[in-house]
This record gives C-alpha cells, sequence and structure tokens, in this order.
C-alpha cells in the first residue's frame, strides 16, 4: 500500500474569525488545531501529516506533539494571501511530496470529522480503486434547491410539492476530506480525479467552521459532544 500522507493547510490570515485555527476551543487550547492533529495521528492508516502554514503559532504547535510524523512547514507567503486560489495552493503540493503517495487534503475547521471516520474513508478509497480515483467528503441534499427563478432538481409542471423522498439527490462539496493520488496533483492540478466516490457524511461531521457563528456554535456542540 502507498504511503498514506495528510495535506494539513492552516494560513495565518483568518479575516473572519481572527486566529481561528489556534485560539482556545471548547477551552483546549491549541484550538482547532490541536484537536485536528489528534483525531490524525489517532488514524493508524496515516503516516504523514504535512502541517503548511505561515503562522509561527500553529508551526509551533505541530513540533509541540513531538511526533515524527507530523511535518511542520513553512508555506511561501505569496501562497498565504486572501487572494490566493485553491487551484495555486494545489499546485503547490506536489513540491512537497516526491515519492509515489496518497493524499488526504483535510482541514482543522471540521472538528467533528473523527479517527474513525478518516480510517474508513482511506479504507473506501483503497477498496474501490476499480471504479474510482478519488474520493471527497459530502452533504447529499434531499429538499427544494431552486435557482433565482425556478426550480433545479424538479419539475413544477408535473408536480408543485413532490415527496422529498422522490427527489434526486444532490450533493454539496463540504471540503471535509479530498483522498486521491499524488499523481493526480502532478498531471491533472486537483486534488480530485475524473471519478469521484462521494462520501456522505452525518450532519455533525459536515459541519465547517467558516464564519463566527459557526465557531461558537461548534463549540457548544463540542461541549456536548465530549460529555458524551
Amino acid at each position: 500500500m502507498k504511503k498514506n500522507i495528510v495535506f494539513l493547510p492552516c494560513r495565518k490570515g483568518s479575516q473572519r474569525i481572527p486566529n481561528k485555527n489556534t485560539r482556545a476551543f471548547a477551552g483546549i487550547e491549541g484550538g482547532l488545531l490541536r484537536i485536528k492533529l489528534e483525531q490524525l495521528l489517532a488514524t493508524p492508516e496515516i503516516d504523514e501529516i504535512i502541517l503548511s502554514s505561515d503562522d509561527e503559532e500553529v508551526l509551533r504547535i505541530g513540533a509541540s506533539f513531538q511526533d515524527a510524523r507530523i511535518k511542520p512547514m513553512s508555506r511561501p507567503e505569496h501562497l498565504c494571501q486572501s487572494s490566493t486560489s485553491t487551484d495555486e495552493l494545489i499546485r503547490y503540493v506536489p513540491a512537497l511530496i516526491n515519492e509515489d503517495a496518497t493524499i488526504i487534503w483535510t482541514h482543522v475547521t471540521s472538528p467533528f470529522l473523527s479517527a474513525k471516520t478518516y480510517s474508513k474513508m482511506i479504507a473506501l478509497y483503497y477498496e474501490h480503486q476499480d471504479k474510482y480515483d478519488s474520493l471527497m467528503s459530502v452533504n447529499a441534499l434531499r429538499t427544494f434547491i431552486w435557482d433565482e427563478k425556478t426550480p433545479v432538481n424538479y419539475d413544477r409542471t408535473v408536480e408543485k410539492w413532490p415527496r422529498t423522498q422522490t427527489l434526486p439527490i444532490w450533493y454539496e462539496v463540504n471540503s471535509g476530506v479530498f483522498i486521491t493520488d499524488i499523481e493526480t496533483y502532478r498531471k491533472k492540478c486537483d486534488r480530485i480525479g475524473e471519478r469521484v466516490q462521494m462520501y456522505e457524511t452525518g450532519k455533525l461531521e459536515s459541519l465547517d467552521i467558516d464564519w463566527p457563528e459557526d465557531f461558537d456554535f461548534a463549540e457548544k456542540l463540542y461541549q456536548l459532544d465530549q460529555r458524551g
């Protein structure tokens, strides 16, 4: 089996939530970053974690684990701007990895994605490589979806309000996890291939922290979840 390498990007300049990656979260010093590193280290299939950041605090927390699997790496300034596109960052990944490997791209902003789920996703990726060349986490939408003028997933001339269980499923990319071979990054400049396996995560695991209210809400949920 190929080496499984996590790419964990943690840019410093969060405009919506200052110090989002490292500020205390639910009473945990090191916050979302510490939680995510602990989850990844508890995933036995993961061989290496590339922690890519321009934030000295992020790099310090990563080094504080004193685990050889964590590789804190300073990211070039031009790839840490608010204007930096995800495509630019994807093109940067092969410069960090000069071996044949499977890349697991994930984010600290998904604090409810557990080690168990990472293991399951990695196993499914390898199990179904005859049909798929990549895997990504998604939310399945089984509801009424409209653009500005009209429904896009059902026909109101046929039935104005069909039962939701009869609607076609649409998928929302929740940015929790993307898994593919490093060759996809090198040849296609992408973190998914052409045959993508959709992995539906539950509502809690799908939660992505992007806005201040997300952070506050996730903190409360995390405290309740930890209490069992």
